[in-house]
């Protein structure tokens, strides 16, 4: 399996991202994928997870209602739609796969993206 993230940038305080993640490989489909993040100097942190089939997602308290992770099978693509965008989301952002939607830890997950930086301005 092998993931790309992409979409970051720089953005405003209150705006919304979409992050895209491109995933290859023929077993992605049956495995849970999730986001992280990584701010400089903290260690990386869990940001959100989707089932192999899209049918439960689990998200970061500090996200909860502000983002929306999704995937199509069809187009092997993972999304994660940011709103209300704050500073204290800064961070190079990290698509994962190999677990489950209740895996929070990234041990959990075998296979990364590169990431992809996410800058907000307030």
């Amino acid at each position: 399996v092998q993931l790309q993230a992409s979409g970051g940038g720089l953005v405003q305080a209150g705006d919304s991202l979409r992050l895209t993640c491109a995933v290859s490989g023929r077993t992605w489909r049956t495995v849970g994928m999730a986001w992280f993040r990584q701010a400089p100097g903290k260690e990386r942190e869990f940001v959100a997870a989707i089932s192999w089939n899209g049918q439960y997602t689990n998200y970061a308290d500090s996200v909860k209602g502000r983002v929306t992770i999704s995937r199509d099978n069809a187009k092997n693509t993972l999304y994660l739609q940011m709103n209300r965008l704050n500073p204290e989301d800064t961070a190079v952002y990290y698509c994962a796969a190999g677990g489950s939607s209740y895996d929070i830890t990234p041990s959990k997950y075998a296979y990364w993206g590169q990431g992809t930086q996410v800058t907000v301005s307030s």
